[in-house]
């Protein structure tokens, strides 16, 4: 992210490279880049002649380079950009030559989603010497939720930890899905609002009672019949609960809590920093670790690796909810 404020910060002042070259696994910061550089670098009257949107399936390496060596007209610079580059993949190392000695009146703007360049290739080189490289790595899990946290700072919100996870079970990491519900959040909710649960289920619909949240919590405190309770939810509303997701948010927490046991500092500093998590749910596995000792954790872990197993219909035919069913059954027993 200050990568990203860095860039923005350059092109603002003016200072901009021949050449953007935009990949990685997480398109959300590229297309802001990007977006950034088609809104600001030109005025409206030079974009009718000096701003050029490509798409990689529809162009070929030479096109794009024949177009940056041109002039702009009646302009101090000209802009193109070209989307979906992955599309150009196995020919992209033939902008080695035009990288080596790109057009100084021209900002080349490559969105290079999903994939990356072979830093050993001439290609790589040559760009990082003339131009500018951003890699947009996926984030893991436990980094999303201070991402949310920041990117929410900086419109002058705030928002629990509880709000802020159950955002991340429910979206994943795919910061653009998280973006667009932040956006309705903050669109009906007053500056300096503290967002939690209540507002996340009244404006973005995630049931803030019926989540793998609070299944995984429950679990932990072996909650019975609050565990029954939302796999009874989960089997009304199978769409929104896949048996795949909430497998593999339990494998986590009990892989995580093999981590716990097996740690010699269990300060809640030590904890939070060892599992990834953060502080305010370290109290979550205390609780889970006297009632799952490490025996039963390992036993646990390979319970949820047989019910991975049957959900993809090997060696049984069960219903998903039945295999959901016996499994908490299992765990709680």
């Amino acid at each position: 992210m200050n990568d990203v404020v860095h860039i923005i910060n350059d092109i603002k002042s003016g200072n901009l490279k021949p050449i953007y070259f935009l990949m990685g696994e997480e398109p959300y910061y590229i297309d802001k880049i990007s977006e950034y550089i088609e809104a600001n670098v030109l005025d409206e009257a030079e974009k009718g002649f000096n701003q050029t949107v490509m798409y990689g399936r529809d162009v070929a390496i030479d096109e794009i380079v024949s177009s940056a060596k041109r002039y702009p007209m009646m302009a101090e610079r000209q802009v193109i950009i070209v989307k979906e580059a992955q599309d150009l993949s196995r020919t992209i190392d033939k902008l080695e030559s035009y990288a080596a000695n790109p057009q100084p009146t021209t900002v080349l703007v490559i969105n290079y989603k999903y994939k990356k360049l072979d830093k050993r290739k001439k290609a790589y080189k040559a760009i990082a010497k003339n131009g500018l490289i951003f890699e947009s790595k996926k984030m893991y899990e436990n980094q999303v939720s201070d991402w949310i946290r920041r990117v929410l700072s900086g419109k002058k919100y705030n928002i629990e930890p509880k709000a802020s996870q159950l955002l991340v079970e429910f979206l994943g990491t795919d910061l653009s899905k998280i973006s667009n519900e932040l956006d309705k959040l903050t669109s009906v909710l007053p500056a300096e609002t503290i967002i939690n649960s209540s507002h996340i289920e009244e404006n973005i619909g995630i049931s803030k009672d019926f989540n793998n949240f609070e299944l995984r919590k429950a679990v932990g405190e072996k909650q019975i019949v609050k565990a029954n309770r939302i796999i009874n939810y989960f089997a009304q509303n199978s769409k929104n609960n896949p048996l795949v997701m909430t497998i593999s948010l339990l494998n986590s927490f009990f892989t995580q809590l093999l981590m716990y046991h097996g740690l010699k500092d269990k300060s809640k500093a030590s904890v939070a920093r060892a599992l990834g998590v953060n502080p305010y749910f370290v109290d979550d596995y205390v609780t889970a670790s006297k009632n799952y000792p490490m025996r039963k954790v390992s036993q646990v872990i390979g319970l949820l690796r047989d019910a991975d197993v049957k959900s993809k219909g090997v060696g049984a035919n069960q219903s998903h909810q039945d295999i959901l069913k016996e499994l908490l059954f299992k765990i709680l027993h």
